[in-house]
């Protein structure tokens, strides 16, 4: 807070507050203090609307310069949060220049905003929805105030989904074949596949499915990436023989995963692995990686998870 309001304390307060909150859904963000935030949840083609509330403090009156309210998406990197990349700005005029003389209320919807790109809480960039709320005075500090809310994107389910096969081979020792059902899933989806041993001659120890996931920020000789295992998953104990084949069926519903993001707005993108990780006896380790297409097919979130007390700190 400026030093001029901790002198004088904020002529007003402003809450922001959607239509139907009891109707919305949430999903919970860790923000960058590390705390868990908790976000009102819209699809990327739903309207966002609601009311704007100012509250005078001890003065009678509040002079300004107008009142106005902007829904922003921003991409902000990590080396870079000062300086956020504005794919959204939409504005609406609350009030002309005036006074207000007592507590007020406005209205607001922003209709025909397709918000097309997913709220994202990565390593080393975020996107973020917005609303600001500013009231603009003359000789004074603004009011502001900001709220958050996240956004889901449903995808269809794709044409053509083909089979992934592959083989692995180390000569004279080791030659697998491994075949997923399909290459494109949707979150709660299960990959089934099997893995079969045309040739051992290495004795391994174990066998396991890691699921990766690639951030990737910046663009060409720039670019940065950083890959996370979110999952571990095993699918064999004890040494194979040839000829075995081993099934494979993996829930994507437990874990933490978003929908595949490709160069937003050439600013980051983010890929999912199907890594498949060998190990011998020796502790030598022979893997294979296989990108995976995710999608949303529903739009996730719970009921009920911001209370009445927190929702307007």
């Amino acid at each position: 807070k400026s030093l001029m309001s901790f002198l004088w304390g904020e002529a007003a307060t402003v809450d922001i507050e959607f239509n139907d909150e009891k109707k919305l859904k949430q999903v919970s963000f860790e923000n960058e203090a590390g705390k868990v935030e908790h976000l009102y949840l819209f699809p990327g083609d739903a309207p966002v609307a609601g009311k704007v509330h100012v509250k005078l403090k001890k003065k009678k009156k509040l002079e300004h310069l107008g009142v106005k309210i902007e829904l922003l998406g921003h991409i902000e990197l990590l080396y870079d949060r000062g300086n956020p990349y504005e794919m959204i700005q939409l504005v609406k005029e609350l009030d002309p220049a005036g006074e207000i003389t007592s507590n007020k209320s406005y209205t607001f919807e922003f209709g025909n905003c397709p918000k097309n790109y997913e709220t994202y809480n990565g390593h080393n960039v975020r996107l973020r929805y917005f609303l600001r709320v500013k009231i603009t005075r003359h000789m004074a500090y603004d009011i502001v105030k900001t709220l958050d809310f996240a956004v889901q994107n449903v995808m269809p389910d794709p044409e053509i989904n083909n089979s992934i096969k592959m083989e692995v081979g180390i000569e004279d020792c080791l030659h697998i074949e491994f075949e997923y059902n399909k290459c494109k899933y949707h979150l709660e989806d299960v990959v089934v596949g099997k893995i079969f041993f045309l040739l051992v001659r290495i004795k391994i120890k174990y066998m396991e499915i890691v699921i990766i996931r690639r951030e990737s920020t910046g663009s060409g000789p720039n670019t940065y990436s950083e890959s996370e295992n979110i999952a571990k998953f095993e699918i064999m104990d004890g040494a194979p023989v040839r000829g075995e084949s081993i099934p494979i069926r993996l829930f994507l519903a437990p874990y933490n995963l978003t929908p595949t993001m490709k160069n937003v707005h050439n600013k980051f993108t983010v890929k999912y692995y199907l890594n498949l990780v060998l190990v011998d006896e020796e502790d030598r380790r022979y893997f294979k990686q296989q990108e995976i297409i995710l999608r949303r097919k529903r739009i996730s979130g719970k009921k009920s998870l911001i209370s009445a007390e927190s929702k307007g700190k």
